[in-house]
């Protein structure tokens, strides 16, 4: 049995970045994300706020921030979203606010949003996104994995795969790119790329002072 004294790790402070998934329908994207989520307990998913209603089991704060019409549009006014968009007569945007506190907590954010999400969140905060497209390793084997999840039919499938199309064409927009053939291998794959972005020179603002007491000048 040792007797040296035990060491206390050491703890540079750092700063979070924002970890975008994007993919087309069915090509993996929600079993990656809920993996990573359930793996690191340093990250975290953003909460969007929207203008639809809330639904029975949905939990305000947690599922999302519910807003009028008439708050959406202020805030869109007053510049306090980092991406927003109106789908189905609905509005959705993701706040400023709570996402900036867990950055500066030095927690990660996962955001689930499309290619013109990750536009948004590109031109507002270029220097925290890290970004990954997901893609199928084949159009057939999406076109099963959606038929395969018996949720849609025949017709709803047809119209993923023709928006499947579109969405890929962006997939050279993006930082990484993960072909999930395998799942886990998929997900540690991200993991990685996670693990990496969090070492960055940039998003260690206690490095500075970690090196000094070490007697070593910039």
């Amino acid at each position: 049995m040792s007797n040296e004294p035990e060491t206390e790790p050491v703890q540079i402070s750092r700063r979070g970045l924002m970890l975008v998934l994007s993919s087309p329908s069915g090509a993996g994207k929600s079993t990656i994300s809920k993996a990573l989520l359930e793996n690191d307990a340093d990250l975290t998913m953003s909460v969007s706020a929207t203008t639809r209603p809330i639904r029975p089991g949905e939990v305000e704060g947690e599922h999302y921030y519910f807003i009028d019409q008439e708050k959406f549009e202020s805030m869109v006014w007053d510049g306090e979203f980092l991406e927003h968009a109106t789908v189905f007569e609905n509005s959705y945007g993701t706040p400023k606010g709570p996402v900036e506190q867990a950055l500066q907590a030095g927690r990660d954010v996962l955001f689930d949003v499309d290619w013109q999400g990750t536009q948004e969140l590109q031109r507002n905060a270029p220097n925290d996104l890290v970004s990954v497209f997901i893609l199928p390793p084949s159009v057939e084997e999406l076109e099963r994995r959606l038929h395969g999840r018996a949720q849609d039919s025949d017709e709803v499938v047809a119209k993923r795969m023709a928006k499947a199309t579109s969405e890929m064409s962006h997939w050279n927009e993006y930082d990484y790119i993960v072909v999930n053939e395998d799942v886990d291998a998929s997900v540690a794959q991200v993991q990685a790329i996670l693990t990496a972005e969090r070492q960055k020179r940039i998003r260690q603002p206690g490095m500075v002072d970690f090196v000094r007491a070490m007697g070593v000048s910039q």
